[in-house]
């Protein structure tokens, strides 16, 4: 039986980052590329568990799409933190493909890569269409998870397909969720399980009392092990924190309002650029976020951690400035200390 993390004796579970690959406004995507390069060996140096990066598509402020080509980049990079999706949206792939893709990731990096399944599209219905996505590709999620783990396992010579690389690869999957749905396909597999409030938080509690309740132990873990991805922008000061928290929020707002694109640099004040409306639309979606000076996200982690008992944590930081972003990290880091 695998256990993800071992618990250390810190006040904090182990702390991950999520990267979006952000493309910041006046930057380019090679210049997103190299800053994730960059964030990734800083998070491996500030002592991170996993970097993990997620697919999405027709996001001209997003350089992931292509995720399992930025993984192979960042872990060879990097030497001993974890890498891998957050998420592969399976729907859009041939699961043989995706254990090929993995399982020649985890022969070049083995035991550093994971490999997070989401089944949303990850992108808007014309882009599914030209993804080749099929309308009923969604409903065959869970058997496409099954038929995943299948290709990861040891292959007689008989067989007459095989993935190669992949089968007898040990690559960890996880399930990808921002509703119940996922955490109970979670349970019933015995996978460990990520839930994504940093933008979809309202069944964040109901999911992870659902997968523990339902969960089954399984050969790839023995006990539920549940991650919370939230929102983090830490700085200095609260005022400097809610200053650069300000380019995630007009990124929401822009995507709302169907216009997505590039990473725009912060405001001095959001209310002049959205309505009532779409202000309280981004606190709610935003409620887990741990923004502020140290003390302020401490505070906050330790108010989600106390109502989701997480196993891990996962921090996404959308932040214009590259520097800034690597502050936010470090001083997260250190809160673990």
């Amino acid at each position: 039986m695998r256990h993800l993390a071992d618990m250390t004796s810190a006040a904090l579970p182990p702390i991950s980052v999520l990267d979006l690959a952000p493309v910041p406004q006046g930057s380019s995507v090679g210049q997103a590329l190299r800053n994730s390069i960059d964030l990734a060996q800083h998070a491996e140096t500030l002592g991170f568990h996993r970097y993990w990066l997620a697919e999405h598509h027709n996001m001209p402020g997003i350089a992931s799409a292509a995720t399992a080509v930025v993984i192979g980049q960042i872990a060879a990079a990097t030497t001993t933190i974890r890498v891998g999706s957050g998420g592969v949206m399976l729907p859009n792939h041939a699961p043989l493909m995706v254990a090929e893709q993995f399982g020649t990731l985890n022969a070049l990096y083995p035991g550093r890569i994971d490999l997070g399944l989401g089944r949303a599209p990850g992108t808007d219905q014309a882009t599914m269409r030209a993804l080749r996505r099929y309308a009923g590709a969604v409903d065959s999620f869970a058997q496409d998870v099954v038929e995943l783990q299948h290709w990861f396992k040891p292959a007689s010579v008989d067989h007459s397909v095989r993935a190669v690389p992949g089968e007898s690869q040990d690559v960890p999957i996880w399930i990808l969720g921002s509703s119940t749905w996922g955490a109970q396909l979670a349970a019933a597999l015995g996978l460990p399980y990520a839930f994504a409030a940093h933008f979809a938080p309202d069944a964040l509690i109901e999911a992870l009392t659902l997968y523990r309740r339902h969960f089954k132990p399984s050969e790839s873990l023995d006990r539920p092990y549940a991650m919370v991805c939230i929102g983090v922008c830490a700085a200095d000061t609260d005022e400097e924190a809610k200053r650069l928290s300000t380019s995630t929020q007009q990124q929401f707002l822009a995507l709302r309002r169907g216009r997505p694109g590039l990473l725009p640099p912060p405001v001095d004040d959001i209310r002049e650029h959205a309505s009532p409306g779409e202000l309280a639309g981004l606190d709610h979606t935003l409620q887990y976020a741990a923004i502020g000076s140290p003390e302020t996200v401490r505070r906050k982690i330790d108010r989600v951690l106390e109502l989701t008992g997480a196993d891990e944590l996962m921090a996404a930081a959308q932040i214009h400035d590259h520097a800034a972003r690597r502050r936010s990290y470090e001083i997260l880091a250190s809160l673990r200390a």
